[in-house]
């Protein structure tokens, strides 16, 4: 280098090395927000129109039903084999088919259902179904609350929600109670969804739907779009679940029936809890729910039910009972009429499965979108009413 160069170099540096002594004594910037989450976290599991779509059928049911229908629905598993149990026992029924089944691992909720065997029968027939309610009541327990008390208060602006011989309607200051007015006589009610609300307000979001069970009919008395069967008989305090309806909570409030064997949770009244022992490996919808119940690694409940379905180990068999004769009541064959099936691209969402579960599922989901021809119940007959109701509506 030049020597008259090294003079230039020398300035050079040390403005550089100033440069760098003036940058470091700069204090960094404060930190500042953290990133927001993606819209989809914050998202609830299911949409508005989704709650009202599944809830539709059942939201009009007497509550110490309908809440253990719920509770029952966290345990889809659990189902299917209560289902298995019922077409295996076809003529047991209310207190005899739950006594029947004591000595099963079920939930209390899924034995108390045997009473009944066409809900269990349809819950496991529409296992999608089932599993999407038991998901929203694990993620959305509250605003599954909120969505059955706004279909009550449609049903009841429709003129359509009222006493009757079989259940009674109560206004508590803005929500609907639906109570049993024999506590030893269970009604399940039939209606069609399409109708009982008024015109129905999601036309891409149509009710689940199904048609009337055999044995149902319609009489004078009857709120209007409802139809009911005989009475199931069952012991008074059977039930123990219901709804505490103003802190927005499912609630046991009955632990000394006959059947109610609890695990780890519900020893006592108080707010239902979810027992994870009695999901029995099915997965969870939700990352919250996933972190406090656990994430069990299994196949999904159609894989599952396929692995256990004819195999007797699975279940404990009742000692031998007399079958009892249910009589049947007056068989309804009006005029069919065709209803829009369910909305086919719902069906399944939630449930991640592959391979052969995922065509499964399709095959199932292409046979629920066949139309469904449901019998509108027949006026009452003309002799005695089956054995059950009670005096004229309230």
């Amino acid at each position: 280098m030049s020597l008259r160069l090294i003079p230039f170099a020398n300035r050079f540096l040390a403005l550089m090395l100033a440069a760098s002594t003036a940058l470091a004594q700069i204090p960094p910037p404060p930190p500042g927000p953290p990133p927001a989450p993606p819209p989809s976290a914050n998202l609830p599991a299911f949409s508005q129109q989704e709650l009202d779509q599944m809830l539709a059928p059942i939201a009009l049911y007497p509550d110490p039903l309908l809440s253990q229908i719920l509770m029952a629905a966290t345990y889809s598993l659990e189902i299917v084999e209560a289902a298995r149990w019922v077409s295996a026992n076809p003529g047991l029924r209310g207190d005899d088919a739950v006594r029947a089944v004591a000595a099963q691992p079920w939930d209390p909720s899924v034995k108390s259902l045997v009473a009944f065997p066409q809900i269990v029968a349809l819950m496991d027939q529409r296992l999608d179904w089932t599993q999407r309610l038991g998901n929203a009541v694990l993620t959305q327990q509250a605003q599954v609350m909120d969505t059955v008390q706004a279909m009550r208060r449609r049903a009841n602006s429709a003129g359509n929600l009222r006493s009757s011989d079989q259940m009674r309607v109560e206004d508590q200051g803005g929500s609907f109670a639906l109570e049993p007015v024999n506590p030893q006589l269970a009604y399940v009610p039939y209606y069609d969804p399409l109708t009982i609300y008024g015109p129905w307000w999601w036309p891409d979001y149509p009710p689940v739907y199904w048609p009337a069970w055999p044995g149902y009919y319609a009489g004078p008395g009857f709120p209007v779009g409802f139809a009911w069967s005989v009475g199931v008989p069952i012991s008074a305090g059977f039930f123990f679940g219901a709804f505490d309806w103003h802190h927005r909570r499912f609630d046991v409030v009955n632990v000394n029936n006959f059947y109610y064997r609890p695990g780890r949770v519900n020893i006592s009244p108080g707010p239902w809890q979810h027992d994870a022992e009695h999901r029995r490996g099915v997965p969870y919808h939700g990352e919250a729910v996933r972190q406090q119940y656990g994430r069990p690694v299994a196949p999904s409940v159609t894989g599952s039910r396929s692995e256990f379905r004819g195999r007797q180990s699975q279940f404990v068999e009742p000692p031998a009972r007399p079958v009892v004769t249910v009589p049947a009541a007056p068989a309804a064959r009006p005029q069919a009429r065709v209803v829009a099936p369910e909305r086919a691209p719902r069906a399944f969402e939630g449930i991640r499965a592959g391979g052969t579960q995922t065509r499964e599922f399709s095959a199932r989901g292409q046979a629920s979108m066949q139309p469904h021809v449901a019998p509108a119940p027949r006026s009452a007959p003309t002799h005695a009413p089956p054995a059950g109701g009670g005096g004229r509506r309230r």
